[in-house]
């Protein structure tokens, strides 16, 4: 919200220029710019927008420094260790905790709507085998405003309830399907009396041969790295979905580009680029090699999983998360697994280096979801499909409050132009 008493004042070539400063229940105050090219005719630059609010929010609110992270402002941490995934998901739909009754209403709505269209099936077989999961996915999810007219229309409050249950729901579904059909097994189909974390293990990993029956401890640490993975706040996905939104783009189109940019490396890969820097470790013995080169200024090679661009401090979900780790490896047991092994004592060894808790470079989620995925049999590939399942209510909840905000307008950055000027053309003798 705006304070009238406060003003910042930009002076350019001695005109000076009042700009209101908004204050925010949290966070630093920000200078609003809306008005500033129309007054002094000159942008602001701002590579990355690190530096930039392009919308004012109430989903979530992250404290870098304080390593903090609030969904409505419930901490991560109590709803990681207390609650579940459809019960977070509420949250970041519609503002509030459930009642039970709301809960159950909700999670009735979800699980009746995990089936995808059977001819949707076609698509997946039009993929090569080897394609990437995240390829199919972007793919399937665009393609699904050709088979739900009923909840693309997003003026319509209900088209965008029902589009909301509607990706929530069926993106397990697809996730696990892109993976069947990567490694040549049938579909599986959803069951309703599972849990949304237990339905999707079901789906990737049981086969029509024998019976298969999910670990709670395996489904638990799942639905925690849903839980840990459901919004992060302004983002480059979610920023992603936002400007395709601003568009006026249908929602399944608007998630899918959200996907797209979250196959990128340096967005959703990180935990599949943790994983493959413990197989090029590849045994506990050559750690300190690896600890020491991390430490050499020249040497390209940095520690995956460790550190984070937003937090400069512990990464709140990274307790959590390492609570599931331990309890899933000693489920499964990591005596056979020397990428296991790899990571437990690598992160032993980091942790007990005071180069790196002086640089706050200490494991985060991805270091910690990313042994618990190898773990469990994912491959890397999957990695990403999985995160991409998580955040989609996030990116939904972000859409549906754009979509809702009466200042909407369309994204259109600016530029600083650093091209040639006006210049002739030449004919093609002439050059």
């Amino acid at each position: 919200m705006a304070d009238d008493t406060k003003t910042a004042t930009l002076t350019i070539d001695g005109k000076s220029y009042d700009l209101p400063v908004l204050s925010p229940t949290a966070g630093p105050e920000v200078i609003d710019i809306r008005k500033l090219y129309a007054q002094a005719g000159v942008f602001t630059y701002d590579p990355g927008f690190t530096s930039t609010a392009a919308c004012d929010s109430t989903i979530t609110y992250i404290d870098g420094n304080k390593g903090e992270l609030l969904h409505r402002g419930y901490p991560i941490d109590q709803l990681a260790a207390n609650s579940h995934y459809l019960e977070v998901c509420y949250a970041l739909l519609y503002g509030e905790l459930p009642s039970p009754a709301e809960l159950e209403n909700f999670e009735s709505r979800v699980t009746n709507h995990t089936m995808i269209h059977e001819q949707m099936h076609n698509f997946f077989r039009g993929f090569r085998r080897d394609a990437h999961p995240m390829a199919t996915m972007v793919g399937v999810v665009g393609a699904m405003s050709a088979f739900y007219h009923d909840s693309t229309d997003i003026s319509d409050p209900w088209q965008r309830e029902v589009a909301s249950i509607r990706l929530i729901a069926k993106m397990p579904t697809i996730a696990a399907m892109a993976y069947k059909y990567s490694i040549g097994q049938p579909f599986v189909y959803p069951r309703n009396d599972l849990d949304y974390a237990s339905n999707f293990l079901r789906m990737c990993f049981s086969v029509p041969a024998e019976e298969y029956v999910v670990s709670p401890v395996l489904s638990r640490a799942m639905d925690r790295i849903f839980t840990l993975h459901a919004d992060h706040e302004q983002n480059a996905s979610t920023s992603t979905v936002r400007l395709a939104s601003s568009s006026g783009a249908n929602p399944f189109a608007c998630i899918a580009a959200g996907i797209a940019c979250l196959w990128g490396p340096a967005h959703g890969g990180a935990n599949q680029a943790c994983l493959e820097m413990l197989n090029e470790i590849g045994t506990p013995d050559r750690i300190p090699e690896f600890i020491a080169r991390a430490k050499d200024k020249d040497d390209p090679f940095r520690l995956m999983g460790f550190g984070h661009r937003v937090y400069k401090n512990f990464d709140p979900r990274a307790k959590v998360m390492k609570q599931s780790a331990d309890e899933v490896l000693e489920l499964l047991g990591v005596e056979n697994n020397p990428i296991l092994q790899v990571a437990k004592e690598l992160e032993a060894a980091a942790l007990a280096d005071p180069y790196f808790s002086d640089k706050k470079l200490f494991p985060n989620v991805d270091f910690y979801s990313g042994i618990i995925l190898e773990a469990m049999g994912f491959p890397t590939a999957m990695f990403t499909p999985i995160f991409a399942v998580a955040r989609t209510v996030g990116w939904i909840s972000q859409w549906k409050e754009q979509i809702s905000d009466p200042q909407l307008k369309i994204g259109r950055p600016r530029q600083l132009y650093l091209g040639e000027t006006q210049r002739d053309y030449v004919d093609i003798e002439n050059r």
